[in-house]
């Protein structure tokens, strides 16, 4: 399937092709107009080359299918058919069978209004195809340039102090015409760019009804109206965008030509403009300010946790699989998988807070430690279990792990306490991360040599020889259960 975020890669002008120098083509017949468009080339012998085109093709043709004393009739019967296949031009080959383009062709192509090059000698239908991909790909390109220059102010307008209208703006520019936001009630909220006639305003208005979801607070089921619709009016070009909330918003545009990155680019904002008429319906921007102008000027967590939405709170630990840290867009994907926008990055971890009827599922790419359900007074020693299950969790390669409702012996012990003598325990091995990480993944592993190796993707010697190393640095004996539980626990608060 193609990638729905990357533009589709647009045709070529036809006069863009006969512009190349190195070429020599040559228009004979046909109309002279700018808007034509090549697709693909492609090359066809055959007298009635139909079944064989899907629209849009350049057909290359050296004549070979012409017979002997071919009339008139036979002419327009060919192109005819080229025509009605769609075909956007057909480029006629002097060499090596016909010294010059038939007359009657001619007069057939102009008649039937299709575009007619005149390929020279010189020039093999081969490099006619390999200019119109090069020309192709320079047009992606310069596409997909656009197309990320677009993200990036949008994502910027975004962040001002008054997103919406911001990023109706740069839409509008980008889009080089009209771009409104409707309310569930279907009025307009916001809109920029410049006003289109009464007719296009009225049309507008109706298509953004087609894709808004009916119902109480605009909740219908999810395939009950297509996200997206589309219309031509008055030559402009028409579409409108169910916005992601369930809120029943809608973003409309309006322009003049609809390029290949265009959907693109109205599919960023609109899901941009998602999130912030979101957090606009339901105040819970305003509420999580609020919440920390509060915790600053001295309230408790219990007086603002109301604000922030439930009683009871889940800290979610997470820490990215393959990567040294994570950066603030991968924290806020965890986020936003997780279903919480309450995160925060802390050097290698993410910190996610999690209402507590929210299920935390795996998430690919993490792993995660999961606390009990706490009120807010209890939220750090929320964070202290959710930070052992990460651990534990790391050590054992699981994706994620909760921590139990039934307190563990490290949850008796004072954490000050515990990280003190787990740092003293370690410390002759602190400074080698692949002793640390292998004696943690041996001991998860009840000291099997071959699943460690395999969790390490290491040979089994290679296991032994730092088990020993470890051994020797912490001048202890590995094969005594109450040493392991005391390694074990030391390791559990690193």
């Amino acid at each position: 399937m193609p990638d729905p975020t990357v533009p589709p890669t647009p045709p070529v002008a036809l006069d863009a092709l006969l512009a190349r120098a190195d070429l020599g083509l040559r228009r004979i017949a046909g109309p002279a107009d700018p808007a034509v468009v090549v697709h693909w080339a492609h090359t066809s012998e055959m007298a009635d080359p139909y079944p064989y085109l899907l629209g849009g093709e350049l057909l290359l043709s050296a004549g070979v299918h012409i017979p002997d004393g071919a009339g008139a009739g036979y002419f327009d019967a060919y192109v005819s058919r080229i025509v009605a296949a769609g075909g956007a031009a057909l480029g006629f080959g002097v060499a090596p069978v016909h010294d010059t383009v038939p007359g009657a062709l001619v007069e057939a192509c102009e008649m039937h209004g299709l575009p007619l090059l005149e390929v020279p000698p010189r020039t093999t239908f081969s490099a006619v195809a390999r200019a119109l991909w090069q020309l192709m790909a320079q047009a992606r390109t310069a596409e997909l340039r656009r197309v990320t220059e677009a993200q990036q102010s949008l994502a910027t307008a975004a962040a001002r102090p008054d997103p919406v209208p911001a990023v109706l703006q740069q839409l509008a520019r980008r889009l080089g015409g009209r771009a409104v936001l409707y309310g569930p009630e279907g009025t307009e909220i916001a809109g920029a760019g410049p006003e289109p006639g009464e007719e296009v305003r009225t049309a507008l208005a109706k298509l953004a009804e087609v894709v808004r979801p009916s119902g109480p607070s605009g909740q219908e089921p999810s395939d009950a109206r297509p996200s997206s619709a589309s219309d031509t009016v008055a030559g402009v070009r028409l579409v409108a965008h169910a916005l992601g909330n369930g809120e029943g918003f809608v973003l409309g545009t309006a322009a003049p030509q609809r390029d290949a990155g265009d959907h693109t680019i109205a599919s960023v904002a609109a899901v941009l403009l998602s999130l912030l008429t979101g957090e606009r319906r339901g105040g819970s921007g305003a509420d999580r300010s609020s919440a920390l102008v509060r915790l600053l000027l001295g309230a408790a967590p219990a007086e603002v946790a109301p604000l922030l939405g439930g009683d009871r709170w889940r800290v979610v630990r997470g820490r990215p699989d393959g990567r040294a840290a994570p950066d603030p867009v991968a924290a806020s994907a965890l986020g936003a998988a997780l279903g919480s926008s309450l995160v925060d990055v802390a050097g290698e971890v993410v910190r996610v807070l999690v209402p507590d009827g929210r299920t935390v599922e795996r998430v690919p790419g993490w792993t995660l430690g999961v606390s009990a359900a706490a009120a807010p007074r209890d939220w750090p020693a929320a964070d202290a279990q959710a930070s052992r299950a990460l651990a534990r969790a790391r050590a054992t390669r699981t994706p994620l792990l909760r921590h139990g409702d039934r307190p563990a012996l490290t949850d008796l012990v004072p954490p000050h306490d515990a990280d003190a003598h787990a740092r003293a325990l370690l410390a002759p091995i602190e400074r080698s991360p692949a002793l640390v990480d292998t004696l943690r993944t041996w001991l998860s592993l009840h000291g099997s040599w071959d699943r460690t190796a395999v969790a390490l993707d290491v040979h089994r010697n290679t296991v032994r020889q730092r088990i020993a190393r470890c051994a020797a640095l912490l001048d202890t004996d590995l094969d005594d259960p109450d040493v392991r539980m005391e390694l074990w626990f030391a390791l559990r608060r690193t």
